[in-house]
Order: structure tokens, then sequence, then C-alpha cells
């Protein structure tokens, strides 16, 4: 068996996966698709959530978390905190 099909065969599988990145976007797809639902629109994969945060270091990811959890409007402040346009530097 070639060394790529021994390791895939040894990698866990199923819940055993589990990242500290990947619990955090499941926080936050579930927290984004409650208002998402409200408001009739579709709900947000994990996908199109990676792509998202794709440039974001997990330790900012963190920051967002609290500062979403402690706003009024999860998903607007999520949605605001991602806008570089809304952040000008100085």
């Amino acid at each position: 068996m070639p060394e790529f099909e021994k390791r895939v065969a040894a990698a866990p599988k199923g819940r055993k996966r589990l990242t500290e990145r990947g619990e955090l976007m499941r926080f936050f797809q579930r927290h984004l698709n409650v208002s998402r639902k409200q408001d009739g629109l579709e709900p947000i994969t994990m996908a199109h959530l990676g792509a998202e945060l794709e440039g974001i270091p997990t330790a900012d990811l963190y920051y967002l978390k609290s500062v979403c959890s402690q706003a009024p409007n999860f998903s607007k402040r999520f949605w605001w905190e991602l806008d570089p346009t809304k952040h000008p530097r100085p």
C-alpha cells in the first residue's frame, strides 16, 4: 500500500477530526443561521463561512466571537467586523 494511502487509512474519522478552528466556525455558523432563517435566507454553509474567514487567524476569531456574543444583534456585528472598509487604518 502506498505511503499516502496508509496515512489516509490511519487518519481519524468523524468527530475525532475536530479542530479548534472548526469548532469556532461551527459556533459562527449556528449563530448566523438563526438570524438567516428568521430573515428567510438560505443557511450559510461551512464552505462559504470558511471562505469568509480564510485570512483571519484563529486568535482573532476568539476576539470576533467575544465581540459578537456581547452585541445585541450577532449577525449584524459579525458582518460589520468582517468588512475592512468599516475599519480605517490610521
